[in-house]
């Protein structure tokens, strides 16, 4: 059980602040998955969407690594509706439950990290586009890929809301506690984003990138072009609850996870996502429905590095009984 939560927390997070807890109940084998308010990113996600959808991937990644251990695991959002911080139970039942096709994910649990790097202007053929549209399809939400006028207008949004995000405090505030204001962290950090993973500083190109760096200097830094077309795709659900924050997330990271395994790289452009007004236009006029929950980078280029991880201990509980819901 605690191998299915060290494959759970290798799912991304707003600011790699992995707001989640796992709850294990021997008797009753079923996990809850427990927010963890402590961590939340108050400033740039006041209302805790972004919570839920890290908190969802990590999910994904638990389901995913229950099936690749021979569990069906029969899961249930939101279960009480008096305990707003128990996002999920998910019980482990037996062996030939349906939906075991998500166990081939597997190998790229703990493959996939975020590219902050340039991508090659490389199209990506139509068949994997869509699978990875069935991907999210399959966990209740769409994917689509905007192109043209859309893509401009998205590409417009993220360097609106980059800018936006340079001068506010609030959210340069959320920035300096999960980077270290760009100071190298300790060997002993387990959250946030470390310097080595900020990406090479932007010189051109028309991929959206957030600096993490902020106005502080990281020594060793690199400077590098990025793409002049980059590949978005656009994560939607039908409504904006938190049952379908959570669902995105599991779509975000069952889509990222298949994008590993046909060789793509990723990272997440979410600036224009953390200003309500926005949000709203990201989507297409013309054929766009519901809710955008995240806009994703793709392309072919070098991986991620690995980012610090809480240790199981401190995120997980084990318990003799049965849960109550």
């Amino acid at each position: 059980m605690a191998a299915l939560v060290y494959d759970a927390t290798a799912a991304p997070s707003l600011h790699n602040a992995q707001p989640w807890r796992f709850r294990y109940f021997r008797g009753g084998r079923t996990f809850h998955l427990r927010s963890d308010p402590a961590r939340a990113v108050t400033h740039t996600d006041p209302h805790g969407r972004a919570l839920h959808i890290g908190c969802g991937a990590a999910l994904m990644n638990l389901r995913v690594a229950a099936v690749h251990g021979g569990w069906y695991p029969q899961t249930r959002l939101l279960p009480d509706s008096r305990d707003t911080e128990l996002l999920a139970s998910v019980r482990l039942t037996a062996l030939g439950g349906s939906g075991s096709e998500i166990g081939m994910l597997y190998p790229a649990i703990r493959r996939r990290h975020t590219s902050r790097f340039p991508f090659e202007e490389t199209e990506i053929p139509e068949a994997v586009l869509a699978a990875l549209a069935d991907a999210a399809h399959a966990e209740g939400a769409s994917l689509t890929c905007p192109t043209g006028w859309h893509l401009d207008e998205v590409l417009e949004l993220a360097q609106e809301a980059e800018a936006r995000n340079i001068t506010d405090r609030a959210r340069a505030e959320d920035l300096a506690q999960w980077t270290h204001g760009g100071v190298p962290f300790a060997d002993t950090a387990t959250a946030g984003v470390p310097h080595y993973a900020f990406g090479p500083h932007k010189l051109g190109g028309k991929a959206p990138v957030r600096d993490f760096a902020g106005d502080h200097p990281v020594a060793g830094r690199s400077a590098a072009e990025f793409e002049q077309h980059p590949h978005l795709a656009l994560l939607s659900t039908a409504h904006d609850r938190p049952q379908d924050w959570l669902r995105a997330g599991q779509a975000m990271e069952r889509v990222l996870l298949l994008a590993t395994l046909q060789g793509l790289s990723s990272s997440f452009v979410t600036q224009a996502l953390e200003w309500a007004d926005l949000r709203w236009p990201l989507r297409d006029p013309m054929t766009g429905t519901g809710h955008v929950q995240m806009v994703l980078r793709l392309g072919y280029g070098p991986p991620g590095p690995a980012t610090p991880r809480r240790p199981v201990r401190e995120v997980l509980d084990i318990e003799e009984g049965t849960p109550e819901s």
